[in-house]
């Protein structure tokens, strides 16, 4: 992932998320971005997470095939998850430790624990 960027065409802008699920045919012609994620994770850091929950996804949301955008604190034991819904728009969907988390875009779950 570490060159892998998303780029969002109607406004233009390239990022890099930590991780992102990608299931449009469209995007295997692209070599080093993604167009059309369905989910994008992000870990949160002191210094990225006003930008990231805010302008960031502001940005995001113009990505038609974003069905979700998970946000990992680093400091807390907390994954928010905002997910589109059937209708557009956009619901918030917090896990806390002993909580299993479920992107359901990919149709995945991870428990939250203090266990490595």
């Amino acid at each position: 992932m570490a060159d892998m960027k998303v780029q969002i065409e109607i406004i233009n802008p390239y990022y890099h998320p930590d991780v992102m699920v990608s299931c449009d045919a469209r995007d295997k012609e692209f070599e080093y971005f993604k167009c059309y994620p369905g989910l994008i994770i992000k870990m949160l850091s002191d210094v990225t997470e006003a930008f990231e929950r805010g302008k960031k996804f502001a940005d995001y949301r113009n990505l038609e095939s974003l069905q979700e955008y998970v946000l990992i604190s680093q400091n807390t034991m907390s994954v928010e998850c905002s997910r589109r819904n059937e209708k557009g728009c956009w619901e918030l969907y917090p896990y806390g430790k002993g909580e299993e988390v479920h992107p359901a875009s990919v149709d995945f779950l991870y428990p939250i624990s203090c266990d490595i």
